[in-house]
């Protein structure tokens, strides 16, 4: 039986209501530890304490984390942690999953057949992608990237800004500061449709309504309406990322198209 934790309007876990849920029935607890759609960071050590105090399997999945937050010290209160390596400009097509050494002999495979990762992992190890996925890890431990992330930090505070700044009814879902992914910026457009806008926007300026993994599906973000929005707000919205890549031009840039589209938008209302 899976049951999902309530979050706040910031999308962080409302730590009373994951109290409340536990009890010795529990096997795991599995936490995203940076949203992909509005960017809420949690913390992880005061969740991952909870768990231990009642023996509890601790799970995070960082795919979201390592351009956001530094990793070096979760193995230290963590069981299980999960990793995808296109998250941190390493080779598409790989991960890693960190497991604590005690619970090793515990976690059965899901292919039979080969003796490959302590007979977990069957099939040959894509060499290629195991060193790239090694390389972008060792760069993203760097002093530099913390210098990374206040860059990133900083534009996106400047891209959401400048939206507000517009004559447009224009708000953030993001949490504001530290607590959000330094490269998200989750907006509501109100009175606009977030579909019609990205496709004015498009081919200039790339953007969605959710995550990657929810293309296709015609209901608006599950993400959204965890953090009270309605079904007409979450329809407004869209996901802006900035990367290593952004510079301010592109920046300004943006805001410029966004503005246009609007424009557009309004008159043919």
């Amino acid at each position: 039986k899976v049951e999902h934790i309530p979050v706040n309007q910031e999308g962080r876990l409302k730590i009373n209501e994951l109290k409340k849920m536990i009890d010795e029935n529990v096997l795991l607890v599995s936490i995203m530890t940076v949203n992909n759609e509005i960017g809420t960071i949690q913390n992880l050590r005061d969740l991952a304490s909870i768990c231990q105090q009642f023996g509890i399997i601790f799970h995070s999945d960082c795919a979201q984390a390592p351009c956001a937050i530094s990793l070096q010290d979760h193995a230290n209160f963590v069981d299980l942690l999960s990793l995808s390596a296109h998250k941190f400009y390493g080779p598409k097509g790989i991960g890693i999953l960190y497991v604590r050494r005690a619970l090793k002999e515990q976690i059965e495979p899901i292919i039979y057949g080969g003796e490959q990762q302590f007979g977990l992992r069957s099939g040959t190890l894509p060499v290629p992608l195991c060193v790239g996925l090694g390389e972008a890890a060792r760069l993203i431990l760097l002093d530099s990237s913390q210098l990374e992330r206040k860059r990133l930090q900083g534009l996106r505070d400047q891209l959401v800004h400048s939206l507000k700044a517009l004559p447009w009814k224009i708000s953030v879902n993001s949490p504001i500061g530290d607590i959000c992914h330094p490269g998200n910026a989750n907006v509501m457009f109100r009175g606009f449709n977030a579909q019609d806008l990205l496709g004015q926007l498009q081919p200039k300026l790339a953007a969605s309504t959710g995550s990657a993994c929810t293309t296709g599906i015609p209901e608006s973000s599950h993400v959204l309406h965890a953090i009270g929005l309605s079904e007409k707000e979450s329809r407004c919205s869209i996901r802006f990322s900035l990367g290593r890549y952004t510079k301010e031009q592109d920046i300004e840039d943006a805001v410029k198209l966004i503005n246009n589209s609007l424009e557009n938008l309004n008159r043919l209302n």
